[in-house]
């Protein structure tokens, strides 16, 4: 079983500087799919990622030993390997239909599917502050709707198919989060994401396009090198913080990446109005985005958060 190393200073960090480059990878995405299908953008992503990590292992001699993972080891990889595909994959079929600000708060689930996972996975306890966080954020996501619950409830048009295709997304990226901080018990995070992302990669090659490339115009071609650079940084981070992190307080830390989508859209819009649309949300809708976020971060907090009274109440009565 993994076990954090305790640098929190240093886990938050990484955990923070994902939620911002998540925060402001949807935007990318947006402009480059539209040239580009989610196939072929996922294999440039994962190509260009996995492939700078070869590189950098293979100059510092450190390629992962595949012999220490041992039967289990294969699974964790296997398992690691299917949910990441399926999570990049549905995800940009999803923000083909949804604007980014929904799709980063409907994606949100993620941590949250995340943290469920981990009570079974690593047989942590579902406190009452754990229930009233997901209140919250089940209210949050009311509320953020508000403008299209009937469209949502009562057919399946564009917006419901994005909405659900986003959903799938975060459930499968349960599977290769929790699979991935138990291969940390085996290789370093840097060996870990190299060979997830090259074994991801080939499995989706039959289905790449890499020549669409060339439709893309100058910016986004620019763009789509930012996303390849986003995937080496941002899941590089994730990756670390696991190691030095809980895995509740990762999830915590970046409960907060839907704001920083909206704040990175709004001002976007207001500097490049002929590229990023502005989010069409009324001011409940914004208001819900507020109590996903909170909802999320009280969910993954609460059994810290209630470790800590408890020990207060503690040295008070003991005094």
């Amino acid at each position: 079983m993994h076990i954090s190393s305790g640098r929190w200073a240093f886990g938050f960090s990484l955990a923070l500087l994902t939620a911002v480059l998540w925060g402001v990878l949807p935007i990318q995405l947006k402009q480059v799919l539209q040239a580009m299908d989610p196939v072929t953008v996922t294999w440039f992503r994962l190509v260009g990622a996995g492939g700078v990590l070869v590189i950098y292992l293979t100059v510092m001699r450190r390629l992962p030993d595949f012999r220490a993972l041992g039967r289990k080891g294969i699974a964790l990889v296997a398992v690691s390997v299917a949910g990441l595909v399926g999570n990049y994959v549905l995800y940009l079929f999803g923000l083909r239909l949804l604007s980014p600000g929904t799709a980063q708060l409907v994606i949100q689930m993620g941590p949250i599917l995340l943290l469920l996972g981990s009570l079974f996975v690593f047989k942590e306890r579902f406190s009452l502050g754990q229930g009233l966080g997901l209140a919250v954020l089940l209210v949050g996501f009311g509320l953020f709707f508000n403008q299209r619950l009937d469209e949502l409830l009562g057919s399946l048009s564009q917006y419901t198919a994005g909405v659900l295709m986003t959903l799938l997304a975060a459930g499968v990226w349960t599977f290769y989060a929790l699979g991935q901080k138990q291969l940390l018990t085996v290789w370093n995070s840097v060996q870990v994401m190299m060979v997830i992302y090259l074994l991801c990669a080939l499995l989706l090659t039959p289905w790449a396009h890499p020549l669409e490339a060339l439709q893309l115009s100058p910016l986004q071609g620019w763009l789509l090198l930012a996303c390849c650079l986003n995937t080496l940084v941002a899941y590089g981070a994730f990756a670390e913080a696991l190691a030095h992190w809980e895995a509740s307080r990762v999830s915590a830390t970046l409960a907060i990446t839907p704001l920083i989508t909206f704040i990175a859209v709004a001002v976007s819009a207001w500097l490049w109005p002929d590229y990023v649309q502005a989010e069409e949300i009324n001011g409940w809708g914004y208001l819900g985005a507020v109590l996903v976020v909170a909802g999320s971060a009280l969910t993954a907090l609460a059994p810290s958060l209630l470790a800590s009274w408890r020990a207060r109440q503690g040295a008070t009565a003991a005094v």
